[in-house]
């Protein structure tokens, strides 16, 4: 068999469909498949989103790695992958366009936003209801460059899993309190400066 053949042959067994497969399936498969992880994480909630720790994150990719036989059967075909993605990149589009236009469904679909932190102050009911601790919480802070969660006017659970903080502004009181401590430690390093700068008595003898 010459090299063009066997490109041909090649090419003409990547992108036929199995014979026992209706292509029609293929673009069942993924509609059912994105409907289950759709009504899936919005049953286990945003955390899953979050991926606030790594089984969280090891959920996802099992997700991911389990339903993809699926989504795609027991076809490899090239011709088969591209009508299951693009049954997937249709779906999506069109609910994202459905809950652009309807409100409703959009909270439906995604929910709303859980406030976890109001003026410094956990809010356990709804991290219980996320089960989300606050360590966990606490972790999300660090990451966003928030030394203690007392210092956080507003923390929210995002619909799309994301954390977001809003730091307390610093108050005119606190703001010239710390202005005077400034002052202060500014003060004594002046004067151990000149302390250390200046000679002992037994040098001068």
């Amino acid at each position: 068999m010459h090299f063009s053949e066997l490109i041909h042959q090649s090419v003409t067994n990547m992108f036929n469909l199995p014979p026992d497969l209706w292509w029609v399936e293929k673009i069942i498969r993924p509609i059912f498949v994105y409907m289950f992880l759709i009504i899936g994480l919005r049953v286990a909630g945003k955390r899953e989103l979050a991926q606030l720790n790594p089984f969280d994150l090891v959920v996802l990719l099992t997700l991911s790695n389990t339903l993809q036989n699926a989504i795609i059967g027991n076809d490899n075909s090239v011709t088969g992958g591209f009508i299951g993605a693009a049954a997937l990149l249709g779906i999506n589009y069109s609910v994202v366009r459905l809950m652009y236009r309807n409100k409703r469904l959009q909270r439906l679909v995604e929910g709303r936003s859980d406030i976890l932190v109001r003026h410094g102050e956990l809010q356990m009911h709804n991290l219980k209801h996320e089960l989300i601790t606050p360590a966990e919480l606490m972790s999300a802070c660090h990451r966003e460059g928030i030394s203690s969660l007392h210092d956080v006017e507003l923390a929210t659970l995002e619909p799309t899993g994301t954390i977001s903080f809003i730091q307390k502004k610093p108050t005119l009181e606190s703001q010239r309190h710390r202005e005077v401590v400034e002052m202060l430690k500014s003060v004594m390093q002046e004067v151990a400066a000149l302390k250390a700068a200046r000679p002992s008595p037994a040098a001068e003898g």
